[in-house]
Formats: structure tokens, C-alpha cells, sequence
């Protein structure tokens, strides 16, 4: 069974085939190294860049207004405010001419926590990334919706940005990708590239089927009656790790919502819930100010203020600028279980 970073590569290798993927390029994407978290090992249209973020949003603009359909990696979102100018520029042009000029292309960068990466590889970039109006941005939290949301970002022709969660990169999915075997060390044997010298090596890809995931469409992963949780990305295994412990030990049950899409969102999926279990919490790695779990509170007020029971609160990191290398730093800077099960046992037994 695929981890994500697997799930990505073998969704890459599908656009190549099927998709019309021209071009998969970045800092290290390209052989020997197949990215940084091997996101990229073994495929065919896959090349390298200086380190320079503006040349490979530049790059892959000037490549779909030629015809093609590129797909390129910032190493780390950290690294994304070097091209926030250019993001804006991507994100006008469908609007801007009318619908006559499209722009496929998709920006994948890791994100978020989890991997005691300090100040300049732990950022989180879904807050500024919901404000890049003609942006799709999509955050996935398991390895077959990974697959799913890569395809869906392929075919759009809007731009997209693939946010990967880095400490999910390596976690195996419980569901099979159609086509992969079932045997994770038969996929492994395929697809990734031994240790050491690589310059005769080549994938052998699984017939690989489409499973895409639309883009604005969440998942209910868990129902309940006791409130509604709504996360996303890293965080998201854990809120239901949180809400699977409560109901076990207090019969507290919860709507458990993967967002999916950060932008756009499935409003009608949040609006049934929370009409449903009058209590909403937002759980996010994100700081705190600005969040775009702030946007979604405001909304759910301004819709739902007479079917809420008890006031809907959010959880999100803390608004410092950077989380430490120590692990304390990183721990007490994000949310982690713990954080998560008070919250949502706090939420469940506030008196309406």
C-alpha cells in the first residue's frame, strides 16, 4: 500500500502517460536525487533548476502559454514567499483575458510541521495561499486522496497549488491506489530507486487507473452527534485518532470533516454538519492570526449563528515566527493530540 510520497510519484507518472504532462521540474526533482522527499524518482519528463523560485514559477508560466502542461515543485513553502508577486500574476490570467488563456499548471510544495525541520523548513502556507484569488489550493491528508488531487490538479486549467503535508509524506494508506499491487514491497521494488548508484535504473510502473478527487469536494470521515470537527492536511489523522478515543472511552461521537480543498471548500458538506451538531471546531497547524480556519469561524457565524448551541472556537499554531529545531519548540508551537482531545471534550460538554 503507498505511502503519499509514492501516491504523488505514480499520479505524475499517470499525467505523463495519460494527462498530457509535458514537463515535472524543480530543485532536485530531476535524477539522481527524485526530490527531496522522492516525490518525483523515475519519471520521464523530470529535470532540475537552479535554486530559484521565481525562475520556476517563470518557467512553468511561459510553458503553458506555449501549449504545455507543466507540473513544478518548490522544495519547501517556506521558499513560496519568494514568488507570492508571481503567484498573483499566474492567478489573474484566465480572469483577466476573458477565459482566453488558460493556465494548467501545478505548483506541489510541502508543508507544515512535523518533521523538526526549524525555522526555514516548518512553515505553513494555507492561510496566504487562500488569499491568491484564482488559485485552486488543495491539501491532501491521506495517499489515495494525494493521487486523487494531483490528477484533478493535472486536468484544471486554472493553477494549482498542491500542498503536501511533509510529516505524511512516508505514511502508508490503509486503501489501494487502482492498479498499484497490494504488496507495499512489491511497490517498493517497482518504483523506488535503490540506494547508491541509480544511472541504469527505471521504474517499473503499475498499470496504473484514474481516481481523481474534484477539487472543492471534502470527506466525512467520521459521523457523529457531539460536534463538528473540521481539519485538514497532518492535523487531520489526528483529529480522528482524537474523536475515535473519546467515542471509545465517552461515547462522544463527532463529524470529523478532511477539508481536501482548501480553495475552493465544501461549504455544503460544513453547513449540513454544523446544522446538525450545532458545535465546530477548526483545527489547523497554521498561526493564528489571519488563518484561514478564522475565515471559515467568520462564515459559519455569519450563516449559522442561530444554529450553533455553544460558541464554535478554532486550534491553531501559535503566532511566532518560526518553530525552533528543539522539540519542545515544535510541540508546544503546534497542535498536537492532546490539544486536540481537550478541545474536542471541551467542545462536546460546554452547557448550551
Amino acid at each position: 500500500m503507498a505511502n503519499m510520497a509514492q501516491a504523488v510519484r505514480m499520479a505524475l507518472h499517470y499525467g505523463e502517460k495519460h494527462l498530457g504532462v509535458t514537463d515535472v521540474f524543480g530543485e532536485d526533482v530531476g535524477p539522481p536525487l527524485g526530490g527531496v522527499f522522492t516525490a518525483t524518482q523515475g519519471l520521464k519528463t523530470a529535470w532540475n533548476t537552479p535554486l530559484d523560485e521565481r525562475g520556476i514559477i517563470g518557467t512553468a508560466m511561459g510553458i503553458a502559454y506555449a501549449g504545455g502542461r507543466p507540473v513544478c515543485e518548490i522544495q519547501f513553502c517556506d521558499y513560496a514567499f519568494n514568488v507570492l508577486d508571481m503567484f498573483k500574476l499566474a492567478g489573474n490570467q484566465r480572469w483577466a483575458s476573458g477565459g482566453g488563456y488558460d493556465m494548467p499548471i501545478v505548483v506541489m510544495t510541502p508543508n507544515g510541521a512535523g518533521i523538526r525541520g526549524s525555522l526555514y523548513h516548518s512553515h505553513s502556507f494555507e492561510s496566504w495561499a487562500s488569499r491568491l484569488a484564482g488559485w485552486k489550493i488543495v491539501m491532501p491528508s491521506s495517499a489515495l486522496d494525494a493521487y486523487g488531487l494531483v490528477l484533478a490538479a493535472i486536468k484544471d486549467p486554472n493553477p494549482v497549488l498542491v500542498l503536501l503535508p511533509k510529516a505524511l509524506l512516508r505514511a502508508r494508506d490503509t486503501r489501494l491506489i487502482p492498479g498499484e499491487p497490494a504488496d507495499a514491497d512489491e511497490l517498493s521494488r517497482m518504483i523506488d530507486a535503490p540506494i547508491g548508484d541509480r544511472t541504469e535504473w527505471e521504474p517499473n510502473w503499475p498499470e496504473l487507473e484514474d481516481h481523481t478527487v474534484k477539487i472543492g469536494s471534502a470527506e466525512l470521515v467520521r459521523e457523529g452527534t457531539f460536534g463538528t470537527v473540521i481539519s485538514y492536511g497532518r492535523l487531520l489523522p489526528l483529529c480522528v485518532q482524537a474523536a475515535d478515543e473519546l467515542a471509545t472511552a465517552h461515547h462522544r461521537t463527532f463529524d470529523v470533516i478532511d477539508l481536501r480543498s482548501i480553495f475552493p471548500y465544501d461549504w455544503g458538506m460544513i453547513s449540513r454538519s454544523v446544522l446538525k451538531t450545532g458545535r465546530v471546531l477548526i483545527v489547523n497547524e497554521d498561526t493564528e492570526v489571519t488563518n484561514f480556519g478564522e475565515h471559515l469561524l467568520r462564515r459559519i457565524v455569519d450563516e449559522h449563528f442561530y444554529d450553533l448551541s455553544v460558541r464554535p472556537r478554532t486550534l491553531m499554531g501559535k503566532h511566532v515566527p518560526g518553530i525552533g529545531m528543539n522539540q519542545n519548540y515544535e510541540l508546544n508551537s503546534v497542535p498536537q493530540l492532546g490539544d486536540i482531545r481537550s478541545a474536542l471534550w471541551d467542545l462536546a460538554t460546554e452547557a448550551a
